[in-house]
């Protein structure tokens, strides 16, 4: 694991008290909110701009998996996250909505991370890759009305207009530098991409500190949150890795293949969520705040899970 990501956790985590303590000086609380989009819209780009989409054919190939995965991932995963949302969090809208936005967003970096430490096939997991990222950003609005909308009335023209800000323009950008410089690779390869896989977790942090510092004494007052979303999220990723073994036993995956189902469907893409969710809910600072706990929680969670499925690859082997 590189060292960046080996310290994902504490970037965000020290991002979140700086920005509580920056939101203690009064200037900075009042403009902090102006900053956290161009942040957001900056990682995006480049998240979009490392993930080549020539990988989508790969994907083709091996059709056991991509359905398996797909159908867990954009079918069951939305109907299970409502669903533990109407039993833990029915009476509280906003964490419900962030809740439903993370786990419907599959993770589109570090869980290739913990498929290599689990010894899984990661260039399975990597062809993947490019089809999850485009299917959440076609299917997240969907999501949010016919799941978020039950819980809050949620303007149609709000969320376009934030779809379009932080997903669709990010992404054409994204495929239109790679155009450019497809004569350039070696600038492409070597240099901006490079740059831009390392920076995606400080844009990401600064804009997560522009948050907090913006919204820090509302949510200062409102930190028993993790207390309320830690059991709907530990049960999501306990549940979904047991369905991943299910499905991977009842189509008879390699060891290797499994580890890829397991953790596709375990880990979770907060950083589109959570851009979606400033832009879409910006006087619901919850939300957000749902979807900074999340990765805390889930870190820890895909070492566990990765642990477990290298014990259980030696079990096998004696």
């Amino acid at each position: 694991m590189r060292a960046l990501e080996k310290l994902q956790t504490i970037i965000i985590l020290f991002a979140v008290g700086l920005g509580f303590l920056l939101g203690q000086v009064d200037i900075i609380e009042q403009y902090a909110e102006n900053f956290v989009i161009p942040f957001l819209f900056l990682m995006l780009y480049g998240l979009f701009l490392t993930i080549p989409l020539q990988q989508l054919k790969k994907a083709f190939s091996n059709i056991k998996f991509l359905g398996s995965s797909t159908i867990i991932n954009f079918i069951w995963t939305p109907i299970l996250a409502w669903s533990l949302g109407a039993v833990f969090l029915a009476d509280y809208p906003a964490l419900w909505i962030g809740f439903i936005m993370l786990m419907v967003t599959p993770c589109t970096d570090w869980y290739l991370v913990f498929t290599g430490i689990a010894k899984g096939n990661v260039s399975l997991s990597t062809s993947v890759l490019p089809i999850n990222l485009i299917l959440q950003v076609v299917f997240l609005p969907v999501y949010l009305l016919l799941f978020a909308g039950t819980i809050e009335t949620i303007a149609v023209s709000t969320l376009v207009e934030s779809i379009l800000i932080v997903l669709v323009i990010p992404f054409i950008l994204a495929h239109l530098t790679r155009f450019l410089l497809r004569r350039r690779e070696s600038v492409l390869n070597n240099k901006i991409i490079p740059f831009f896989g390392n920076a995606q977790i400080f844009f990401l942090a600064l804009a997560i500190m522009a948050m907090f510092a913006s919204q820090g004494s509302y949510l200062l007052e409102n930190l028993e949150v993790i207390y309320i979303l830690i059991i709907p999220i530990l049960m999501f990723f306990v549940i979904n890795y047991l369905i991943g073994r299910l499905v991977a036993t009842f189509l008879n995956f390699s060891y290797e293949d499994s580890v890829s189902l397991s953790m596709t469907i375990v880990a979770r893409n907060s950083p589109v969520a959570l851009a979606i969710a400033v832009t879409a809910f910006p006087d619901q600072p919850l939300i957000a705040l749902a979807l900074v706990i999340g990765p805390l929680i889930e870190l820890p969670v895909l070492a566990i899970v990765s642990q477990i499925l290298l014990l259980k690859r030696r079990k096998s082997k004696k």
